[in-house]
């Protein structure tokens, strides 16, 4: 296939760029060009800011798009007007967090999206994500009909993973020692390694599958204790848990998703519930966790100096705070 990817040098981009190459497609990448020509040179790459810098593109033609960024409603909609004549699909990359409240645990694809107070607004937070994704995935239908595919992942994880979301729990269990575990150990946990979210949407091109999918993992149920236990065991940690409840952490003000990622509270757990039913028909295959967890502490163990900057995830000065807050009111 010739494939346009739109980003494809950053984490799931690159996984998607790397897999296409591997495959044998030709690979044409349109981004900023702030990173990732030295590491794949054998795409093609077209600089230009997406919106308002699509003349870059001209009057060429590929098998198909994969937008890796679209976040806001009018930009994604002048991307797949412009390429509905010179491109046969349109694959999307969506989210989970589409969905309207209240969300029910093991939600399908089918349930109904959120909605927004002014669906003319282009402000990026946490209210508005879903509902501009949501409009997103609507402007790729309308260009595209039956030949756009919407995927929505949860968590995207792996090495190339710069938000330390994923990261910060395996450098936190490789160090060992007693490890502050959040909420509930049987609360279920979902995430998909960026490598596997890649070669499940070639697969889905190649097979010519259409629609809306979830796409995350495991594909069998996985909770926190289960996570925990087994990324210490892949890396032959010594980590002991303590775990820390809900009420407790909410007490203190610990931020779900990002101080502590994959921790989120109980009234948001369906979105580490969502029925993969689709997916799994359609042929998604997780690498094994374990697998993961290690190639994951390799690239961090092989940042430079520095590159880890800014992080949101919790401290050890923070952790050490907490449990001994912990110990003392127990």
């Amino acid at each position: 296939m010739r494939l346009l990817i739109i980003g494809g040098t950053r984490f799931l981009g690159h996984a998607l760029t790397e897999a296409a190459l591997r495959a044998g497609h030709t690979v044409t990448l349109l981004h900023r060009g702030t990173a990732g020509c030295a590491v794949l040179p054998e795409a093609e790459h077209l600089h230009a800011e997406r919106d308002g810098g699509l003349e870059v593109l001209g009057d060429r033609t590929w098998d198909t798009v994969i937008d890796t960024c679209g976040q806001l409603p009018r930009v994604v909609e002048a991307s797949a007007t412009r390429l509905r004549p010179r491109a046969g699909r349109y694959l999307f990359i969506s989210t989970i967090s589409v969905y309207a409240d209240p969300l029910p645990s093991g939600v399908t694809e089918d349930a109904p999206v959120a909605t927004l107070a002014d669906p003319r607004t282009e402000a990026l937070s946490n209210e508005t994500y879903g509902g501009l994704k949501a409009l997103c995935e609507s402007r790729v239908r309308a260009a595209f009909g039956a030949e756009a595919l919407i995927v929505r992942p949860g968590l995207i994880v792996g090495p190339r993973d710069y938000t330390d979301r994923f990261p910060y729990w395996i450098r936190r269990l490789a160090d060992g020692g007693e490890v502050l575990a959040p909420g509930n150990p049987e609360q279920r946990v979902q995430f998909i390694d960026a490598r596997d979210l890649a070669t499940f949407c070639l697969h889905l091109l190649d097979t010519g599958a259409g629609g809306t999918l979830h796409v995350t993992g495991p594909t069998a149920p996985l909770t926190m204790r289960a996570f925990l236990e087994g990324a210490s065991t892949a890396l032959g940690s010594h980590a002991t848990f303590t775990w820390l409840d809900e009420a407790f952490l909410r007490e203190t003000g610990v931020h779900p998703w990002t101080e502590l990622p994959l921790w989120v509270p109980a009234t948001d757990a369906a979105f580490s519930a969502v029925d993969l039913g689709r997916a799994v028909a359609a042929g998604l295959h997780c690498r094994p966790m374990a697998d993961t967890v290690r190639d994951t502490l390799t690239w961090e163990r092989a940042l430079p100096d520095g590159a880890r900057t800014g992080s949101p995830a919790m401290t050890r000065e923070r952790e050490a705070d907490l449990l001994l807050r912990w110990r003392r009111r127990s």
